[in-house]
């Protein structure tokens, strides 16, 4: 059965139809990629999928290991497993990331019937798993995202990422501002997070997150559908020469 399972999914965003009959089907333990021209749809499916208000869903089915994600409230997505890595992550004033992470994970654990963890076990789990994204313990005690760098914000996200232990975990160009040592801990830190139990989807507009992922399939969307599927192949001839061809049919 498939991880995620989108059939015909329609969508649109005050009054203007975005989503036109896209479908998608992701497997445990493999990586997706969606690129397109700006316009395309790709933020619109990762919200659509998260649950994000004023995104509505007119016609199609989305399901996560077999439950209808279209029915969730955004909090049961969550729980269920998914998570979404924004473009640009937000600020929290006044909320440190250790205790934004902690209350996250033990929301996560309650719903799998586990204990929380107190605040002494917490600080040396997320202290490990911190340290191999480049963390600092300074950064943990910010507040979130507050005076963060474009690459700080990414490599917390995929720390937030890496401690929830998502289903599935979409990323939504998170490669978006990285200069190119950046990249390369956001993008070892999702290869790590590879794992036959879980399933990803990375959009993006560029080749190089895509040399350090190696994703499984590669998609391509145009006009709110998925117009081409193909492999590493299909990256390079994105590269080369746009997409063109695929405007044109489209």
């Amino acid at each position: 059965m498939a991880l995620l399972d989108v059939k015909d999914l329609h969508a649109r965003i005050a009054e203007t139809d975005i989503l036109n009959g896209l479908s998608l089907s992701i497997g445990p333990g493999e990586v997706h990629a969606i690129m397109g021209p700006n316009g395309s749809g790709k933020s619109t499916l990762s919200f659509t999928l998260a649950g994000r208000d004023g995104y509505e869903v007119t016609s199609g089915s989305a399901e996560l290991d077999g439950t209808d994600l279209i029915q969730m409230s955004v909090e049961e997505r969550a729980r269920a497993g998914l998570f979404l890595a924004l473009q640009y992550p937000v600020e929290i004033p006044g909320v440190t990331g250790t205790s934004f992470l902690r209350t996250a994970v033990n929301a996560h654990r309650k719903h799998r019937g586990e204990d929380p963890m107190d605040a002494m076990d917490f600080v040396k789990f997320i202290r490990a798993k911190a340290t191999a994204l480049d963390i600092s313990d300074d950064m943990l005690k910010r507040p979130l995202n507050v005076g963060f760098s474009g690459g700080e914000k990414k490599r917390f996200e995929v720390l937030q990422m890496t401690a929830l232990e998502p289903r599935l975990a979409i990323l939504d160009e998170t490669d978006s501002g990285l200069d190119i040592d950046a990249m390369k801990v956001v993008a070892e830190g999702v290869n790590n997070l590879r794992s036959p139990e879980r399933g990803m989807l990375v959009i993006t507009h560029y080749q190089r997150l895509l040399d350090h992922i190696a994703p499984d399939y590669v998609h391509v969307m145009v006009a709110g559908r998925i117009v081409e599927t193909g492999g590493g192949e299909l990256v390079g001839e994105l590269e080369k020469n746009g997409y063109a061809r695929f405007l044109a049919a489209a």
